[in-house]
């Protein structure tokens, strides 16, 4: 699978060549060339899986330039019970019948936002290594965001995290989270200003 940008300026690209640019070359987002399309047979398997196995499925559809003895082992680094406090990852609880909730705020930081970025920031150590490079990633936060890109950076070989965010601003909870973080690829800076300034800054 190829990834084009929204504003057709950019050359088709490979899951891997995508990851760590962030917004395309001409400022567009990425999106697959094509998309998959699943049987019915595909689906009715797909209800019966754990979350591992349903997140490979649906994410070797998408990342098919990294083998897939790699990517399963990267989906299952990531989506642990150690990590999401659930065999579940992402529970779903009855309340009644007929109505239920999702839960999206086992991962380390609370937020839904770690569903995706404990994956990525695998994700990232694994191409990084395969291309012998190095990342530095400059974002700007008002709270649960920054905290979920700096807990699945944390400890990363080859990132560097430089999260701005507006000094006082932030619940006490999240801040605590960020700032209180001591592993030497993450840096927290304080802006004296409100949200808008961190990204215009960044």
């Amino acid at each position: 699978m190829n990834y084009l940008s929204t504003r057709g300026g950019m050359p088709p690209k490979t899951f891997t060549e995508i990851l760590l640019g962030g917004l395309a070359t001409d400022g567009g987002l990425t999106i697959p060339d094509v998309y998959p399309r699943l049987s019915r047979d595909e689906l009715a398997a797909m209800r019966g899986m754990n979350y591992r196995d349903l997140a490979f499925e649906v994410i070797r559809r998408f990342a098919d330039d990294i083998p897939a003895a790699d990517l399963r082992a990267i989906v299952d680094k990531t989506y642990t019970a150690e990590v999401f406090r659930s065999e579940d990852i992402t529970p779903l609880r009855t309340l009644e019948p007929g109505l239920h909730i999702l839960g999206l705020s086992n991962g380390p930081t609370l937020a839904f936002k770690d569903v995706a970025m404990q994956l990525l920031g695998n994700l990232f150590e694994y191409v990084l290594e395969k291309e012998n490079a190095e990342i530095n990633i400059l974002g700007a936060t008002s709270g649960d965001t920054g905290s979920a890109a700096e807990y699945a950076m944390l400890g990363k070989q080859r990132v560097k995290v430089f999260m701005l965010s507006p000094l006082g601003k932030m619940s006490p909870f999240q801040t605590a989270q960020m700032f209180s973080l001591q592993e030497p690829n993450i840096f927290n800076i304080a802006v004296k200003g409100v949200f808008d300034d961190c990204q215009d800054i960044v």
